[in-house]
C-alpha cells in the first residue's frame, strides 16, 4: 500500500454545503445498508451527513494519510458514529474476504484514472443484491481547470457512467440533479474559467441554487443538471 496525496484542495471549502449534502442524501438513504464502505471519504464530510449510527459497520476508505488522520480524530471525538471505522487505502488494499451490502462513491470515481478496473474491484466485494451508489460531476463539456486542478480525470453522462458497471448489474436510478447549479457551472466553463469558486460563490450556490434545484429538478424529470447519479443492484 502506497500512501496517495489528495492534490485538491476544495473538501473544507465545500463541507459548508449544507444543502447540496441534504439534497443527495435523501435520495441516497433508502439504499444504505448495514455494511457500508465508503471509498474516497476525504475527511469524512460525505461519512457526517450520510453515516446516521444505524449500520453495523461503516468503513471510510481513504488513500491519504493526512485525510485519513482527520476521520481518525473524528471518530475519537464522537462527531462520527461509533459504527464508523478509518481505513488507509484503496478498494485494491481490501481483503477479497471483505465485502458489502453497499459502496458508495461520492465525488471520487471521477478521480480514479482507471475508472474501469476500479469498478471491476468493486464487483469482487459487493455481495448479490448489495447496492452501489455513485455521484460525479456531469458532462464533459463542462470540464473546467477547477476540474484540472482537483484531480478530476473526466466527467460523465449516462451513457458514459453506464458504460464502466458491469452487466450483472441492475440500474435502479440513473439521473441527474441540481439544473440550477448547472447555470453557475456553464457561467465558469465559459467565463469565469475559475480553477477554485470562492467561499462567497459557494454559500450563494448552496443556499440559492440548490433549494431552487430541489424545486425545479423533479418538475423537469431529472433530465438535467451538474451532476449525476447512479444506483445499480449486484445480480
Amino acid at each position: 500500500m502506497k500512501n496517495q496525496v489528495y492534490v485538491g484542495s476544495e473538501l473544507e471549502l465545500f463541507s459548508q454545503a449544507y444543502h447540496w449534502k441534504a439534497y443527495y442524501s435523501k435520495i441516497i438513504q433508502r439504499y444504505l445498508g448495514s455494511n457500508v464502505l465508503e471509498v474516497g471519504a476525504g475527511i469524512g464530510g460525505t461519512t457526517r451527513c450520510l453515516c446516521r449510527g444505524k449500520s453495523s459497520q461503516w468503513i471510510c476508505l481513504e488513500p491519504d494519510s493526512m485525510l485519513a488522520d482527520k476521520i481518525q480524530a473524528s471518530i475519537i471525538r464522537g462527531e462520527l458514529p461509533k459504527c464508523c471505522e478509518v481505513r488507509l487505502g484503496t478498494l485494491a488494499d481490501l481483503s477479497l474476504h471483505e465485502t458489502f451490502d453497499t459502496i458508495i462513491y461520492i465525488d471520487v470515481l471521477e478521480h480514479i484514472k482507471d475508472d474501469v478496473a476500479e469498478v471491476k474491484l468493486i464487483d469482487k466485494h459487493l455481495r448479490y443484491g448489495a447496492n452501489l451508489i455513485v455521484l460525479a460531476p456531469a458532462y464533459q463539456w463542462l470540464f473546467t481547470p477547477f476540474d484540472r486542478a482537483i484531480g478530476h480525470h473526466r466527467r460523465y453522462n449516462k451513457n458514459s457512467l453506464s458504460a464502466v458497471i458491469p452487466k450483472n448489474f441492475k440500474c435502479i436510478r440513473m439521473s441527474y440533479l441540481d439544473s440550477v447549479g448547472l447555470i453557475a457551472s456553464l457561467g465558469n466553463r465559459f467565463v469565469l474559467k475559475s480553477k477554485m469558486p470562492s467561499k462567497k460563490q459557494i454559500r450563494v450556490w448552496d443556499k440559492v441554487m440548490v433549494p431552487l434545484s430541489k424545486m425545479i429538478d423533479p418538475l423537469i424529470g431529472y433530465s438535467i443538471g451538474k451532476s449525476i447519479i447512479g444506483i445499480w443492484k449486484k445480480y
